[in-house]
C-alpha cells in the first residue's frame, strides 16, 4: 500500500471512527446511486473479432492493470462513449532502437487519452 501523508492518515482515522458526515442531499445520493446502478449493469453480450496482436497487447495491458482483459475492453469502450477519452495523433518515434532497422513501435495511429 502506498505511504499516506498526515492529512490522509487523519482522514482515514476519522472515517474509521465514523465521525465523517455526508454533505450530499438525499436527492443527490439517489441520483448517484441510480448512475452507479446504470453503469454497473452489464446485460448485453458482444462478440468482436480482433487481430491476434491487438488481443495480446490488450491482455498484457490488462495484466499490468491487474484486471481481466474483458473488463479492460469494457472500461475503454465506456470511457470512449462517455467522452472520457480524447483523440490525438501518435507522434512517430524519435529514435530507433537499432540504427538501420525500422522501429517496432506503431505510428500514425489514432491514440486516445484517458480524461477521467
Amino acid at each position: 500500500m502506498p505511504k499516506t501523508d498526515a492529512y490522509e492518515t487523519e482522514l482515514l482515522s476519522a472515517f474509521e471512527k465514523g465521525s465523517l458526515k455526508s454533505v450530499a442531499t438525499k436527492a443527490e445520493l439517489s441520483k448517484f446511486k441510480a448512475a452507479a446502478r446504470a453503469t454497473a449493469i452489464k446485460d448485453r453480450r458482444v462478440n468482436i473479432r480482433l487481430s491476434s496482436g491487438d488481443l495480446q497487447d490488450i491482455q498484457v495491458k490488462a495484466l499490468q492493470e491487474g484486471m481481466p482483459y474483458q473488463t479492460l475492453i469494457a472500461s475503454i469502450l465506456h470511457k470512449y462513449v462517455t467522452g472520457k477519452l480524447s483523440e490525438r495523433k501518435n507522434k512517430p518515434p524519435s529514435v530507433t532502437s537499432h540504427p538501420g532497422k525500422p522501429s517496432s513501435r506503431r505510428t500514425g495511429k489514432t491514440v486516445y487519452d484517458d480524461q477521467g
